[in-house]
């Protein structure tokens, strides 16, 4: 009998180190009486590397409809991918993504919904104390060291003024209540599969992109979706790629420039809303390189430039906020993370987010490399050379299972190179990862 190749090896060693990587790092800081500062407070109820705490349970009003999800996405999620047309294929993405988003949080009811956003470290209740926009932005960067005696909390102090001004517009429109942000927050993050499978199309990659499209919509990353603002950020940032494609493959000057700007406007809106999002040029680098054209980008760039120096006038300077953020963060939780310990155990957090198949996937895509489809190839490497920069800048130590939420569904393009028999069962395995995480511990998000 002949030994299996490397190949068909490669992702069963990939799941294996993937669920050897994920238990060790929830075993060693009890083990070693480590304390490495998960969540705070309160640091005794923490279990890394997630930052929320075990709490079981085993029945919810979301847990049916969840369970129905997961059972109907297992039989019939990969043949429908292939068979629907492409307009049906996006429209049943948003709505199976939305449903899915929508029953993992009402597993822990209304709240589950409601209690992210109102949490006081969170954007919503300082945007609803914002009264004047223009002297919140030019006073925002004397407000995020520790020591001002009005000091924003975490979450505003950690993001650009992006970020908050997303939730002020909410509040304006009426729409600033816990629940109905959470609603808003929820609906846009679902948009998010859709985008990139716009984007695979854009470069040719539709065999690819419905081959990923159950990976992409179902998966434990709703867990972490549901009423995150970096699933928003997601959204955003994945559209801008999707206008990038679109913009890097029309056939005339004119279609080029009306996606370009767009894209531009989107993916520099993105660096308004997190300081660790301008490492999506990875990604878009992937997409020009996948497009084969490059005339796109200077249009881009210059609409994304637009943004960035927008907000400079009206007194918001991103390269000088972020050397003070820098020093916040350094000053408080950062500090007493210790490196030795989330250098890797982040990428524990990640492949929670992910799932435990993209160990399998990304394992099976090293080892086929150049006989792997082109554009899935580079925008997994952008997505990845943007983890391992984000990881090693060690400004994110902790909370990744959320913050690196904008990358999950790019590294998740390497489910395309999974074997055909992987494919259900493997999509089961991520199902019952999500429903594991929701019932059995309490994620923060």
């Amino acid at each position: 009998m002949r030994p299996p190749s490397t190949t068909a090896r490669a992702p069963w060693v990939g799941l294996a180190v993937t669920v050897l990587v994920v238990a060790l790092a929830f075993a060693v800081p009890p083990l070693l009486g480590w304390d490495v500062h998960a969540r705070t407070p309160p640091p005794d109820r923490s279990l890394p590397p997630l930052h929320g705490w075990w709490r079981p349970q085993a029945f919810g009003p979301g847990t049916v409809p969840a369970v129905v999800v997961a059972l109907l996405a297992v039989r019939f999620a990969v043949p429908l991918a292939q068979r629907l047309s492409w307009w049906a294929l996006l429209a049943t993405s948003y709505v199976a993504g939305l449903v899915w988003l929508f029953s993992l949080a009402l597993v822990d009811g209304t709240e589950g919904l409601s209690r992210a956003l109102g949490n006081r470290f969170e954007y919503l209740p300082t945007a609803r104390a914002v009264t004047d926009v223009g002297t919140m932005l030019s006073g925002f960067v004397d407000q995020i060291p520790y020591d001002h005696p009005e000091n924003w909390v975490t979450h505003v102090a950690g993001h650009p003024p992006g970020a908050l001004l997303s939730f002020v517009w909410l509040d304006r429109l009426g729409l600033g209540g816990d629940l109905a942000a959470g609603v808003v927050v929820t609906c846009i993050a679902a948009t998010t599969a859709p985008a990139v499978l716009v984007t695979l199309r854009a470069l040719d990659a539709e065999d690819a992109a419905r081959r990923v499209a159950p990976f992409l919509v179902l998966g434990p990353a709703a867990v972490f979706m549901a009423v995150s603002a970096d699933a928003m950020f997601a959204a955003v940032a994945a559209w801008g790629l999707a206008a990038l494609a679109l913009a890097a493959t029309r056939l005339t000057p004119g279609q080029m420039v009306a996606w370009a700007v767009p894209a531009g406007l989107l993916l520099g809106w993105c660096v308004m809303l997190s300081y660790g999002l301008p490492l999506l040029g990875f990604l878009a680098i992937a997409v020009l390189l996948a497009a084969r054209s490059w005339w796109s980008l200077p249009i881009a760039a210059a609409s994304a430039g637009g943004v960035v120096l927008g907000f400079a006038a009206t007194g918001f300077v991103w390269w000088e906020a972020y050397p003070v953020l820098h020093e916040r963060y350094w000053d408080g939780l950062a500090a007493a993370r210790p490196a030795s310990y989330w250098m890797w155990a982040n990428l524990a957090a990640l492949a929670l987010s992910a799932g435990p198949l993209l160990g399998a996937a990304l394992a099976r895509l090293a080892v086929l490399r150049s006989r792997a489809d082109r554009a899935v190839l580079l925008l997994v490497t952008g997505a990845a050379a943007a983890v391992v920069l984000a990881d090693l800048s060690q400004m994110s130590k902790a909370e990744v299972e959320r913050i690196w939420l904008p990358f999950v569904p790019w590294l998740l393009l390497s489910t395309a190179v999974l074997p055909e028999r992987w494919h259900r069962w493997g999509l089961g395995l991520q199902l019952a990862t999500a429903l594991l995480l929701q019932h059995l511990l309490y994620t923060s998000w």
